[in-house]
């Protein structure tokens, strides 16, 4: 389904001579729920739309692959699983992509065909066990690598493991440093911190937060980051999930109708000096652009630098164990592993 450009305000940072600059999009679209090919169609309706307008980066929400499962509780409370809820995770792991795997594939080829790089929010299944995580493609069609949500929040941790900081990565691009945080995770402080020293400078926040909260901490991290800040969320209403019983509301009151607006978007961009360059957007699916003054890094850090100048490291510090975490470590493996890499 094409989608004209929002019409909420942007900002070209004219005027400037430092000139490099970047035309992002980010999507405020709608997950086909249970139907992952379905959705990957749609995603790429809405990649060539963004490149049509000039994109050369594209940000979609939060498990737009796969879906977020708003207002559900799978049959969850204490020491007890329903047989309902039993059956509602096993269509909802069938909708989650395996990384790498043929879905990967697809991602990697639409950002190639339309010469963009590409952050996507998707549900990844390894074995039995989900994520929430967004992926990263260049515009050459490579899949570049993914960040695991470490913090799901509420319920969701019931459903998603825990990502660990061996996927905390920021990518050099000719557009700039790339990096991503998920939703909740953007609150945490000394990840952000970890983030800001790998050098980010695009800074994506895909989420599922539509509250006004949710924008006042958008502009607190491009401050406090000075980097630019883009977040997507989807906007979705009832009739985008399965109708109940396949799909429930759990605790509310009625049923929505199927026009009622599940979760309002809210997606927005702005710039290191805290301000909106576009959105925030709570009118329905949308793409949303803005041009991105890549100088205005340097202008804000010159003021507030929180990993450099601005920075007590004599006081405080932050160490990060960035190494992934296995549940099983098979000594034989590793040995042959090392083995192989000393061998001329």
């Amino acid at each position: 389904m094409a989608l004209t450009p929002s019409t909420a305000i942007e900002v070209n940072m004219a005027g400037e001579t430092s000139a490099t600059t970047v035309r992002v999009t980010v999507v405020q679209a709608s997950t086909i729920f249970y139907d992952t090919p379905a959705t990957l169609d749609k995603a790429e309706g809405l990649i060539a739309d963004a490149a049509t307008y000039g994109a050369q980066l594209v940000v979609f929400p939060e498990a737009f692959v796969g879906g977020y499962p708003r207002f559900s509780n799978f049959g969850v409370s204490i020491a007890r699983r329903s047989a309902k809820g039993k059956e509602d995770f096993q269509k909802y792991h069938a909708s989650a992509i395996a990384v790498p795997g043929p879905e990967v594939d697809r991602l990697a080829a639409m950002a190639g065909k339309h010469k963009i790089f590409l952050v996507m929010g998707v549900i990844e299944k390894e074995a039995y066990t989900l994520y929430c995580t967004v992926l990263f493609f260049d515009p050459q069609g490579q899949y570049l690598g993914k960040h695991r949500k470490l913090m799901p929040t509420t319920m969701e941790r019931v459903i998603w493991g825990f990502g660990d900081v061996s996927t905390i990565p920021v990518y050099e691009t000719p557009l700039g440093k790339i990096g991503s945080l998920i939703c909740w995770e953007n609150r945490m402080p000394l990840l952000r911190t970890a983030l800001y020293a790998k050098g980010v400078e695009i800074y994506c926040a895909p989420t599922a937060d539509d509250s006004d909260v949710w924008q006042a901490s958008m502009k607190h991290i491009a401050v406090e980051g000075g980097c630019f800040v883009l977040s997507a969320n989807q906007f979705c209403r009832r009739k985008d999930y399965p109708p109940p019983p396949d799909y429930v509301f759990a605790d509310v009151d009625n049923e929505p109708l199927p026009e009622s607006v599940a979760c309002a978007g809210g997606s927005v961009i702005i710039s290191p000096s805290g301000v909106v360059l576009a959105g925030p957007n709570f009118d329905g699916e949308a793409l949303i652009s803005a041009e991105l003054d890549l100088g205005e890094i340097v202008r804000a850090k010159f003021g507030f630098d929180v990993v450099g100048h601005y920075s007590r490291p004599d006081v405080l510090s932050l160490i990060v164990r960035d190494h992934s975490l296995k549940p099983v470590f098979f000594t034989s493996a590793e040995k042959k592993a090392n083995n192989e890499q000393k061998l001329p």
